[in-house]
């Protein structure tokens, strides 16, 4: 599992108009089953995306294609963990620790 933590780094007017390409961008990943949970962080100077996989270069590969990434009004900071305890909905996506 994979937190992909967004910090803004063009002023808010910037961001707000990539905006809705960055929703669609989301919505194809929450499709795609990559993406469970995400929002901005408080207060807003970036945002937070929990995304599920097992290939960190392809969870890179996601995150360059971002439309905030794209229009240079974001970076990301990529940390990968291991999901070993969960609440109840989220027991689909928890792990074993490698042996």
């Amino acid at each position: 599992m994979f937190i992909l933590e967004l910090t803004y780094i063009a002023p808010l007017e910037r961001v707000d108009a990539a905006l809705p390409e960055h929703v669609a961008w989301l919505d194809a990943h929450y499709a795609a089953g990559v993406f469970i949970a995400s929002g901005r962080k408080v207060p807003r100077d970036g945002g937070i995306i929990l995304a599920v996989g097992e290939d960190r270069s392809k969870i890179e590969e996601i995150v360059s294609s971002d439309p905030f990434s794209v229009a240079g009004v974001a970076e990301y900071a990529v940390t990968e963990f291991i999901a070993t305890k969960t609440a109840q909905p989220l027991e689909p996506y928890r792990q074993e620790l490698p042996s």
